[in-house]
């Protein structure tokens, strides 16, 4: 049995240890073609069946509406920044909700553009410990964009943003943590490497009259028309990154049992770690408002800040990896995402009270 730890990194993030196992039993001869999966044609029928697979099965964890087209493109989340506005805008001003880094280069990349987008609402003014509850979209808008979790700053929209224009959302943090409604949606896309497998390819999905407003001058791979008339075959896909995104899915319906259980399984795993937390008188410190704590990227920091790189090493040392805080905030940050089951939190759990006794 190969040594595994809990993990809690941020992206690349834990996957499924019944997917993995898979992925190991298949890599040498993929359902009998003699070939890896890494190595068979993405215009093969075996590729086929894995794209009809990776489709029909979000189709049925999100239950999508037959408007929408599920694409997969490559670049990462970070790419759609660009994207978006190249494609949708259509004249209109685009209008941005900043929650933290990830919006905040989501404004950058239409201000590269010229579009002058509108920051309608922002929690900078408190370090984006928040989610900003008032804002205002003009009625000819572009679109409305937000980050639904906010990895690094540990915040998350409990319910979504309503607007009289088409919602884009950058759900590449929580995505299939818990049911939504797609259908106020223009336009929604998502990282797989934080909740949807490997990286290297990213899940968009785009409503049908979104596509009326991609100009003809936008080069062609950046273009998310290209993506949907070639069912996402227009160059050679992110293949392997693909088959395991199909995996993940299969598990979230056949294991899991989907999205609401799902749901239920992340509320008690959150409240598990910020219980712990909460009664520690203080030892440990969530740094998101209570109402608005993310239930994927839990932030915090020690009492002392001298403490925290030892809280680090000594749980590495305990088989607890990843609990770093992001570059750009220091302190701590356990991601928790549908990968990461309730056995790693309540180790971590246990590590915290050890810590804390020998500490305080």
């Amino acid at each position: 049995m190969a040594h595994r730890i809990h993990n809690f990194n941020a992206g690349p993030a834990a996957i499924p240890l019944p997917v993995l196992e898979q992925i190991q039993e298949e890599l040498l001869d993929y359902q009998g073609s003699g070939m890896s999966v890494m190595e068979i044609s993405h215009r093969s029928k075996p590729f086929d069946r894995i794209m009809e697979e990776v489709v029909s099965r979000f189709r049925k964890l999100t239950n999508l509406p037959e408007e929408f087209h599920v694409l997969f493109v490559q670049g990462g989340a970070s790419m759609q920044f660009a994207m978006i506005p190249l494609n949708f805008c259509a004249g209109r001003r685009p209008v941005y909700l900043d929650t933290g880094t990830w919006s905040t280069k989501a404004v950058k990349e239409a201000q590269i553009q010229g579009l002058d987008p509108l920051v309608a609402a922002s929690s900078k003014d408190r370090n984006y410990s928040y989610i900003p509850k008032e804002y205002e979209v003009p009625a000819d808008a572009a679109y409305l964009h937000f980050t639904s979790n906010n990895t690094i700053k540990g915040t998350q929209w409990r319910t979504f943003p309503e607007a009289d224009v088409p919602l884009i959302g950058d759900m590449s943090s929580d995505i299939l943590s818990r049911p939504f409604d797609p259908r106020p949606f223009g336009f929604f896309y998502a990282g797989a490497q934080k909740n949807l497998g490997p990286s290297g390819v990213c899940l968009a999905v785009v409503r049908e009259d979104m596509l009326d407003r991609c100009p003809d001058t936008v080069p062609t791979m950046l273009r998310y028309k290209t993506y949907v008339e070639k069912n996402s075959l227009y160059n050679t896909p992110p293949c392997f990154g693909i088959y395991v995104v199909n995996l993940v899915f299969k598990w979230l319906d056949e294991d899991i049992g989907g999205l609401e259980k799902m749901a239920a399984i992340n509320r008690k795993k959150a409240d598990t770690l910020y219980g712990a937390m909460e009664s520690s008188g203080g030892f440990y410190r969530p740094t998101a408002d209570v109402e608005d704590r993310s239930l994927m990227n839990v932030t915090f920091r020690l009492k002392e800040e001298e403490l925290e790189a030892k809280f680090v090493a000594e749980a590495l040392e305990q088989g607890l990896g990843g609990l770093k805080g992001h570059r750009s905030v220091g302190g701590c940050r356990a991601s928790i995402y549908n990968a990461t089951g309730q056995e790693a939190i309540d180790a971590l759990v246990q590590f915290m009270a050890d810590f804390a006794r020998r500490n305080g």
